[in-house]
């Protein structure tokens, strides 16, 4: 069976992104999509003359929507990275850009007949996969943002850092906003089967917590753009879903208690959410949650 993957928007994310999945062989067919044509037919010739090194053959699509009718997984990449140069770090300075555009590209999806896994990347990401859910009128379960994937791995290096391990033997989630409003659920995170909350002091967590979340600025602003934290997240969730593998990865999903979209862990497959895990949080963690899941909500509805 041919498995296909659309992917719109190949800026440095995109085409980081589409570099990975081609690597690995993760698909046969990619349809990439992307206003710059001058851009997009540049990535193709580079892709086609990375083809005779790689162990995988790959086929090639440019800009056209009708070829995603029968892709298993749409990656939503597009956005406009300057915009998130501002003094507060802020991904909501992104929403006036990408809330103009996802309407344009859901219409085009629906056109193709579509009827897929969509995995947005682009911010805010939690707002912007409520756009896309809204605007393609797809199931709520095949609509999923990589939410706080990316956060949960910064979490997970910051602890590994301060523990001597690596940030794979890391367990527990960042969980809410992609985004400011996101907190890191020290309840759930445990390292040498003990959890974290038993081996250091309160202030510790708040550093681990801060480290967290200005790491990505600090990638930021180094370079004016993220591009391989992110992508290799989007790859982890479009693996999941193609190869059906059911894992346990904190998404941006429809949180029905809350009634929105944000970061919360889900098991992920072929046909996108297939269960929402259930936490049990502490109050404090759950007060966290309802606040980011607000925030969420009014940005959504200043969108629409």
């Amino acid at each position: 069976m041919v498995r296909k993957v659309g992917i719109i928007g190949m800026g440095h994310v995109g085409s980081t992104l589409a570099h990975g999945l081609v690597a690995q062989g993760a698909f046969d067919d990619y349809v990439l999509i992307d206003t710059n044509e001058k851009k997009l037919l540049a990535d193709a010739g580079d892709f086609e003359d990375a083809a005779a090194n790689l162990p995988h053959h790959a086929n090639f699509i440019l800009n056209d929507y009708t070829a995603l009718a029968d892709a298993d997984v749409v990656i939503s990449a597009l956005g406009d990275i300057a915009l998130q140069d501002n003094p507060d770090a802020d991904r909501f300075a992104e929403l006036r850009f990408t809330a103009s555009q996802v309407p344009i590209v859901a219409a085009q999806l629906k056109e193709s007949g579509f009827h897929g896994v969509l995995i947005v990347i682009s911010n805010p990401v939690d707002v912007v996969t409520s756009l896309y859910q809204h605007y393609t009128g797809l199931p709520k379960e095949k609509v999923i943002g990589t939410g706080t994937l990316l956060d949960t791995a910064r979490m997970k290096r910051a602890v590994g850092q301060y523990f001597g391990i690596d940030a794979r033997s890391v367990s527990g989630y960042n969980l809410g906003e992609h985004g400011n409003s996101q907190f890191t659920a020290w309840s759930q995170v445990r390292i040498k089967g003990q959890a974290i909350s038993d081996l250091v002091e309160d202030s510790i967590l708040e550093e681990l917590t801060h480290e967290s979340i200005v790491g990505g600025h600090r990638v930021f602003y180094g370079k004016k753009y993220t591009s391989y934290g992110i992508a290799s997240a989007a790859i982890r969730l479009a693996l999941a879903v193609v190869s059906d593998s059911r894992e346990e990865l904190p998404v941006s999903t429809y949180y029905q208690p809350l009634e929105t979209y944000l970061g919360y862990p889900a098991i992920v497959g072929r046909e996108g959410i297939i269960e929402q895990v259930k936490l049990q949080l502490t109050a404090e963690e759950e007060e966290k949650l309802a606040a980011s899941a607000t925030f969420i909500q009014k940005k959504l509805a200043e969108s629409l």
